[in-house]
């Protein structure tokens, strides 16, 4: 596929640049068009769910010719593992998926992490806490109601009025605290560009920052993306329950949201979500096993309804007929790649 301007092609530079700034809409771009980005994490190697999701992300944006960002997004510490941004970077390009601009690296951007949650704690948006996650588990003992996550523990609020500011919990408890969000509601309305109105809840007090000081991803992703001037989000339907907690961020810092569009997932044969137990469906056990990268794409085109069954394309080749009403609103099933004589 011919590549573009910029460090999608040839060399790799990991971006050390300087971030951008975020002005009163929260765009740090300087283009006016649209723009989405790819962000693979680095704590395990590329699969179908993720390809397929990159893809139509990819195929949305250059579309409507817009640009494309990469962001590795490497705040996970703990999982990050050695060597997978290389190969995320090397899966992606495999796949014929270009992008402009220098690569971002998540954890490269504390600085300004740090400003927009000492932002929220001034405008008494966001408190410091020092509970541990056995005290939240043992105080938040009500029942979960409404569209809460029987999963998700609820944080009681314990902390909400004991500080001002991290500085004072430090000195008072002797702990590192967290900094949470002060949720005054919890219903947040949207419409998704691909399954209409949707409202979800935003489930508590969430964290902006761990207690290791790490910044929290909900926090992370949308100062992120409002400095890079992201207008559309493309992922899959999993992440629903993301989308209030971050439409609030947007709401707080007074900046424009993207677009969410969330896609459903892809399932194995017995409906459940592809993993493990389905067998290796990351990117390089294709490759090993001699699959082109045309015919993995050409089998996601077709479970996306874009291509016939057996078909081999190329992203560059999909864009003209890419269009959201072609997927199906039901789960994608994966059941192995389609090997034919094709398209090459």
């Amino acid at each position: 596929m011919p590549g573009r301007s910029g460090p999608g092609r040839g060399n790799l530079p990991l971006s050390s640049a300087k971030e951008p700034r975020l002005g009163a809409s929260g765009a740090g771009a300087s283009s006016s068009g649209p723009v989405g980005r790819l962000a693979p994490s680095p704590t395990g190697v590329l699969h179908l769910g993720n390809a397929r999701s990159f893809l139509l992300a990819w195929l949305s944006i250059r579309q409507q010719g817009g640009r494309i960002l990469l962001r590795i997004e490497d705040l996970d510490g703990p999982r990050v593992r050695q060597g997978a941004t290389e190969s995320a970077i090397e899966d992606l390009q495999w796949m014929g998926l270009d992008w402009d601009d220098e690569i971002r690296i998540q954890s490269h951007s504390r600085k300004r992490h740090d400003e927009a949650i000492d932002q929220l704690i001034d405008q008494g948006a966001a408190y410091p806490c020092v509970c541990t996650r056995k005290e939240i588990e043992e105080a938040a003992s009500a029942p979960h109601e409404g569209d809460i996550p029987a999963s998700e523990t609820v944080y009681p609020g314990t902390c909400r009025q004991r500080w001002s500011n991290a500085e004072e919990a430090r000195h008072a408890s002797g702990k590192e605290p967290a900094i949470r969000l002060r949720i005054e509601s919890g219903a947040v309305p949207f419409v998704d560009q691909f399954r209409g109105p949707e409202s979800g809840d935003v489930v508590g007090d969430f964290v902006l920052r761990k207690r290791d000081g790490t910044p929290a991803y909900q926090l992370a992703v949308v100062v992120d993306d409002a400095a890079d001037g992201i207008t559309e989000v493309l992922r899959a339907d999993d992440l629903i329950p993301s989308t209030p907690r971050q439409l609030l961020l947007y709401r707080l810092f007074g900046w424009d949201p993207p677009s969410f569009i969330h896609v459903p997932l892809i399932t194995g044969p017995d409906g459940l979500r592809l993993a493990k137990r389905h067998g290796d469906t990351s990117l390089g056990h294709y490759r090993r096993q001699g699959i082109s990268a045309a015919e993995v794409v050409g089998t996601l085109a077709h479970l996306c309804g874009l291509a016939a069954e057996g078909e081999r394309w190329m992203p560059e080749d999909l864009i003209e007929q890419f269009a959201l009403e072609k997927l199906s609103p039901n789960p994608t099933i994966w059941d192995g790649i389609r090997q034919s004589p094709g398209r090459h």
